[in-house]
């Protein structure tokens, strides 16, 4: 049968899967990145981890992967194949796709931001597939978009489009990593509502799910924080659907699991801040913690067909 192999590298897990023609992914494996074991430690894990399924594939199916598509964190320059700097891996100017290709005997590799990746999943197969126009955006550690535009995600000029995590919301607010005061992702991400919500109730190991139970029961403070993450993202999504001019925004990560707790108060702020603007759709996303994957499977289908046509 033929198949790509499929990789998606976080911070704490890494998920692989072999993948078919029409995107059913036909096995899946995880594995812990071990990012405490230092960046080379992480390169050789991805490598081991393609090879590893590059013999299942072999095994079950009889035959070699035809190509590899893996999706990684930070910043990446795609058209170079280099995964340039993640913060949360410590690796720097790693020739990932250079490696890969390599080390699984020379199959075409693509690589891809771990963001767009997944709202390259989301706009073909996921809550966008029938949006022109479409911003994908996962609020989890931190907060990161993707600008879907007929059918592909744009990665701008320079490999950074769509950091709406990084719009100032708040200026002068909490220091942001990006050394900015006042970015979104500092107030509306899912770690800046654990982190707001272990302060008020005491607990410091409460995160952001126990923030949403605890906005389900009505619990004030609770409120009082939620608020104030939803309405710092409206601020945000409305700053990025002027821009942009979506048919819809796709929101993703662990704080969209909170479903309507969520989204009601989210889709009113939103509507109470536009003007001139055309109000979007704002949906879940449809793929889960999967779109990574699924996304670096249709890189890695998208490079063979550019192969074949060019």
């Amino acid at each position: 049968m033929k198949h790509v192999i499929a990789l998606d590298v976080g911070g704490t897990g890494m998920k692989a899967a072999l993948a078919g023609p029409d995107g059913t992914l036909l096995y899946e494996a995880r594995r812990p990145t071990g990012r405490e074991r230092g960046p080379d430690a992480v390169v050789e894990t991805v490598l081991g981890f393609a090879a590893e399924l590059s013999a299942i594939g072999q095994e079950r199916f009889g035959s070699t992967a035809l190509a590899a598509g893996v999706a990684v964190p930070g910043i990446v320059d795609e058209g170079a194949g280099i995964a340039v700097y993640a913060s949360n891996i410590g690796w720097r100017d790693i020739p990932m796709r250079a490696l890969l290709s390599e080390r699984l005997g020379g199959v075409p590799v693509a690589l891809g931001h771990d963001v767009r990746t997944g709202g390259l999943a989301e706009g073909r197969i996921g809550a966008g597939k029938d949006a022109d126009r479409f911003l994908f955006v996962p609020l989890g550690t931190g907060i990161a978009g993707a600008i879907g535009i007929t059918g592909r995600i744009e990665a701008g000029a320079h490999g950074s489009a769509g950091e709406i995590g990084h719009i100032v919301v708040r200026p002068g607010g909490r220091a942001c990593a990006c050394g900015q005061r006042g970015c979104l992702e500092t107030l509306a991400s899912a770690a800046a509502v654990g982190r707001e919500w272990a302060a008020a109730c005491g607990d410091p190991q409460a995160g952001a799910a126990d923030a949403a139970k605890a906005v389900a029961s009505g619990d004030e403070r609770a409120l009082a924080v939620w608020q104030t993450a939803v309405d710092a993202l409206a601020d945000g999504l409305v700053t990025g659907l002027t821009l942009l001019d979506p048919q819809t925004m796709i929101i993703g990560g662990g704080l969209a699991e909170a479903g309507d707790t969520l989204f009601i108060p989210l889709r009113e702020a939103v509507r109470r801040r536009v003007t001139f603007q055309r109000l979007p759709s704002i949906v879940p996303a449809a793929l889960g913690d999967a779109a990574g994957c699924l996304g670096a499977g249709l890189l890695a289908w998208d490079l063979l067909s550019t192969e074949v046509t060019a």
